[in-house]
């Protein structure tokens, strides 16, 4: 049997070496308590711990936000990989070789595609960094003179060069790459019909995922011209800009040798570059792009200090101040750095050195207190209107933080600066509107039974798939719960529970996760009695339906013998309601 394009057995194999709780160890504190071990959901923001995970039946469950599933799809969300790259992370952490995808499967063609790619920008970025050291790449060395580049930052970060436009066409070339795993990689464009370099010419920065594999290009001009001065080769099957942190691999570098305590997020990958230099080492940036939901995650994990350092123009503070509503809600140590004596990181370091970045680093402010100075220099504070703008815009903010126990000392604060009473702070911050959340209601499934009641199905077919003792085995449950096959087939598979999440579009069919995650626990001693309560209410509708539509053939049938045969049925049906029999659904033969 194949799953998802795999053997079974070979998946269960790898989450039997890979199992939930050592590998969500890595990424949340656990504990256990009884048969489950219990944290702090890493996919939503929470204080009290609702992500429980099952390791006997290898599957985890949030109960704040329903997120749930195995150990391949942990690993997918907590590393930001696709089926496949989880597998093969799964796969080597084990020991284990992933096996070929059949032919036929579609996925074999686009896991060839991603690994061609990923080749043909291996051999792209170690190219262009052998280009820096040539004589034709004065240009290039020149600029990193004046950068005061070292052998190490061109090693960290394998700095290149684009010679021309046609160099690296004809190297790929060489190297067996074809045109269109060239577009594909995102490397080359066309143009008049042939194949050029889309960042000839310009000093190559090669972008990395938390992997280490090369997966696009940042490039920037050496001389005046008409285009950007940066340019980011194409999103591609593997680069987008969204998900993308420059510098990653790094980062994750130092938390593997426990020399992480903070992450500095900076705009730009020369900022990462000069404050790697100075010794910042944990700095990364996004890739030209707005601070994304994508980001948020991929950074908390690594730690929960965040430091923004961004540019103190006009745009700095608006990403600053985008920043912070990305991040207030994760559970992160959220810092804002006030830099001074240049517009960004790396103009502060070439004016006062390091050491003066550092204090600055030192003295950074959290987040409410930033927000609080910020906003205070908006508004005229010795003016009434004006005042007023600014404790409405303030108390906004404050509100946000969600508890009143956390809303007191800045209540102080703005007292402080606007000498209003403390209570009139108070009452203005508890008649303000709550803060409009939004939350994703995913699609109900459609009931193909209207008339069953929705609870008591789910009980059924719940008890079915987890193999309760209570379930009675007489009942022919196809028959009972018409319009469910697809969930009753699954069952009939008799799959473990974690293996459900190898079949294709299982985890995003919210009725069977329901199923998947069925909560017993509060129906203690009353799961048996309740299930036969259950049975009934489903049989009983059943039998009404069948009633409702026996009397309309009653009513329009003019056969005598006919009618006699319904009215028959009828008082079998009648005795059944009234006795409460389920023998109409037990198992024949």
């Amino acid at each position: 049997m194949q799953s998802r394009g795999f053997p079974s057995d070979f998946l269960t194999e790898l989450k039997r070496k890979n199992d939930l709780v050592s590998i969500a160890s890595n990424y949340v504190q656990l504990q256990q308590k009884g048969r489950r071990f219990w944290a702090c959901c890493p996919f939503h923001s929470e204080k009290t711990p609702s992500f429980s995970i099952n390791n006997e039946d290898g599957i985890y469950y949030c109960f704040g936000c329903k997120e749930s599933g195995d150990v391949i799809k942990f690993v997918e969300k907590m590393e930001n990989l696709d089926f496949m790259d989880a597998v093969k992370f799964l796969a080597e952490r084990a020991g284990m070789e992933v096996p070929e995808l059949q032919d036929s499967d579609p996925r074999k063609q686009s896991k060839k595609l991603k690994e061609r790619v990923l080749s043909a920008l291996d051999f792209t970025y170690k190219h262009y960094m052998e280009n820096l050291y040539n004589k034709d790449a004065k240009k290039a060395q020149d600029y990193i003179k004046l950068r005061k580049f070292t052998r190490r930052e061109l090693e960290d970060f394998k700095i290149g060069y684009s010679k021309n436009r046609f160099d690296v066409v004809e190297y790929l070339s060489s190297k067996g790459f074809s045109e269109e795993e060239m577009l594909q990689a995102g490397i080359c464009s066309k143009k008049d019909g042939r194949l050029i370099d889309v960042i000839a010419e310009r000093l190559v920065f090669p972008i990395f995922n938390s992997f280490g594999e090369c997966i696009g290009f940042s490039a920037r001009a050496l001389e005046k011209t008409e285009f950007a001065k940066y340019k980011n080769t194409a999103e591609t099957i593997v680069f987008q800009k969204g998900k993308v942190v420059f510098g990653i691999n790094i980062l994750k570098a130092q938390k593997q040798q426990h020399l992480l305590d903070k992450i500095i997020l900076v705009e730009g990958q020369m900022d990462v570059i000069a404050m790697h230099k100075a010794g910042f080492k944990c700095t990364v940036a996004c890739m030209g792009t707005a601070l994304t939901k994508d980001h948020v995650n991929e950074l908390k994990r690594y730690n929960e200090n965040i430091y923004l350092c961004f540019d103190v123009d006009g745009a700095g503070v608006k990403a600053t101040l985008r920043a912070i509503d990305m991040f207030r809600n994760e559970n992160v140590n959220l810092k804002v750095v006030k830099l001074t004596g240049g517009k960004d990181p790396d103009e502060v370091l070439n004016n006062l050195g390091k050491d003066k970045l550092q204090e600055m680093i030192d003295d950074a402010l959290p987040y409410m207190d930033f927000l609080i100075e910020y906003y205070q220099n908006q508004y005229n504070l010795e003016n009434a209107e004006e005042r007023g703008r600014f404790v409405k815009e303030i108390l906004s903010q404050i509100k946000k933080l969600g508890s009143e126990i956390l809303f007191e000392p800045y209540l102080e604060k703005v007292r402080d600066l606007t000498k209003i009473p403390l209570d009139i702070l108070r009452r203005d911050i508890n008649a303000a509107p709550n803060e409009r959340v939004i939350k994703f209601q995913p699609e109900k499934p459609a009931m193909q039974v209207q008339t069953s009641d929705e609870k008591a199905v789910k009980f059924i077919l719940a008890s079915l798939l987890h193999k309760c003792e209570f379930v009675d085995a007489r009942i022919d449950y196809s028959k009972l719960l018409e319009g469910f096959e697809k969930y009753l087939d699954i069952i009939k598979e008799n799959l473990p529970l974690s293996a459900i999440f190898d079949i294709d579009g299982a985890s995003d069919d919210a009725f069977l996760m329901d199923l998947v995650n069925f909560n017993f626990s509060t129906f203690e001693e009353d799961a048996p009695r309740y299930f036969k309560e259950c049975l009934w209410k489903v049989a009983e509708q059943a039998l009404k339906k069948n009633q409702e539509k026996l009397n309309e053939a009653y009513k329009t049938s003019e056969n005598v013998d006919e009618r006699v045969g319904i009215a028959r049925k009828l008082g079998k049906l009648a005795m059944q309601l009234k006795n409460k029999s389920m023998e109409e659904f037990y198992v024949r033969g």
